[in-house]
C-alpha cells in the first residue's frame, strides 16, 4: 500500500462496503452490506478490522515459535517448506515479515496525513496505532483495502499457527424441542484462546462454548433421567481435564474446577481466574497440591461479567 492511496477524499455518503468480510461475501455469490453512512465499512467489517488488528500482535509472537521446523514436528509442514538444509519455516519468515510491512506503511500514511508521529516498528505499537485512529480510517475510500490487507495478514499468520488437529466427541441427541440433530464437541488442545464449542448437526443456531456446558449438561441429564435432574448429569465428551478441560461427567452436586479449567471454558487469561476468585472469595479446595474452585460461584462472577459486557 502506497502513502498517496490513502490521501483521498473522505466519503460524503452511504455506498457498498468494501470491507475483507463482504468482499467475501461478494465471491460467494451474496450481496455485499451497506456501509455505514460516511465511511466505506459496514459495523461487521470494521468490527472484523478491530479484532484483527488486535489478533495481530499475538500471531506475530505465535509465528516466531514456530520458525524452527525442528522444534514443531509434531505438526504438520506448512506450505512453503524450509529452505534447503535449514529447519526453518519460510511461511512463518514470510507472515512474520509482511505483518511489520503491511502495518507499518498504513501507520506512516496515516501518521503523515494527520500529523502525528508514528510508532516505532514494533507490532504491537503498531497494531495499537491503527486501532486508535480506526474511527478516522473508515472514512477514507482506502479503509477497504486496508480491511482486505489486514484479513489477508490474519489469515497467513493463522495458516502457519495452526489449527492443529482438532478433538471431537459424540455427545448425544439435541436437547431442543423437536430436534433431530446430534451434538458434538469441538475441542482445540493446541490453541487454548480458542473456546470449545459443542454444536448441532442439524440446526447452526444450537450451539453452546465451553462456559455453557454446565446448562447443557443439565438438560442432558433432565432428558435422559428426569429424577436425577436437580443434580447437573454431565457431558460425557467434557472427561478431558488432561487437555484442559473439566472432567464434568461427575453426576454431583457440586462441580469443583481448576483454574485451567476455568481460562478454558470461559475463554479468559488464568491471570484473571485467580484475580476474579480473590476478589469474589470463591469456595475452594485443593488437591494433590492443586487448587479447584466451586461451580457456582465461577458460574456467578463470571456469568455477570458477561452479561454486562
Amino acid at each position: 500500500m502506497s502513502q498517496e492511496k490513502i490521501r483521498t477524499a473522505m466519503v460524503t455518503k452511504a455506498c457498498t462496503c468494501a470491507g475483507a468480510g463482504c468482499r467475501r461475501r461478494e465471491a460467494a455469490g451474496q450481496a455485499a452490506r451497506r456501509a455505514v453512512s460516511g465511511t466505506v465499512l459496514c459495523m461487521p467489517c470494521r468490527d472484523r478490522l478491530a479484532r484483527e488488528l488486535r489478533q495481530l500482535p499475538a500471531l506475530f509472537e505465535e509465528c516466531a515459535r514456530r520458525l524452527d521446523i525442528s522444534a514443531d514436528r509434531g505438526r504438520d509442514r506448512v506450505s512453503g517448506g524450509s529452505l534447503p538444509g535449514l529447519p526453518l519455516n519460510t511461511a512463518a519468515v514470510e507472515a512474520r515479515s509482511a505483518i511489520v510491512s503491511v502495518l507499518a506503511s498504513w501507520s506512516a500514511a496515516v501518521a503523515q496525513e494527520r500529523g502525528v508521529a508514528a510508532p516505532t516498528r514494533v507490532v504491537a505499537r503498531l497494531a495499537g496505532f491503527l486501532l486508535r485512529h480506526i474511527e478516522w480510517l473508515a472514512v477514507h475510500r482506502a479503509a477497504g483495502e486496508l480491511s482486505r490487507e489486514v484479513a489477508q495478514l490474519a489469515r497467513g499468520a493463522a495458516r502457519v499457527t495452526g489449527p492443529g488437529p482438532n478433538r471431537r466427541f459424540t455427545i448425544g441427541d439435541c436437547v431442543e424441542d423437536g430436534c433431530a440433530g446430534r451434538l458434538t464437541a469441538t475441542v482445540r488442545p493446541d490453541r487454548p484462546g480458542v473456546p470449545a464449542e459443542i454444536t448441532c448437526d442439524v440446526s447452526a443456531g444450537h450451539r453452546w462454548l465451553g462456559h455453557e456446558w454446565m446448562q447443557l449438561s443439565r438438560r442432558l441429564g433432565a432428558r435422559r433421567n428426569p429424577a436425577a435432574a436437580g443434580d447437573g448429569a454431565a457431558v460425557e465428551a467434557a472427561e478431558t481435564s488432561a487437555e484442559g478441560l473439566p472432567a464434568v461427567a461427575e453426576a454431583a452436586r457440586t462441580r469443583w474446577f481448576s483454574a485451567a479449567d476455568v481460562s478454558r471454558l470461559w475463554n479468559i487469561p488464568a491471570g484473571s481466574v485467580y484475580r476474579h476468585a480473590s476478589q469474589q472469595q470463591w469456595r475452594r479446595r485443593t488437591s494433590q497440591g492443586r487448587t479447584y474452585y466451586h461451580d457456582t460461584d465461577v458460574h456467578k462472577t463470571l456469568s455477570a461479567l458477561r452479561r454486562t459486557a
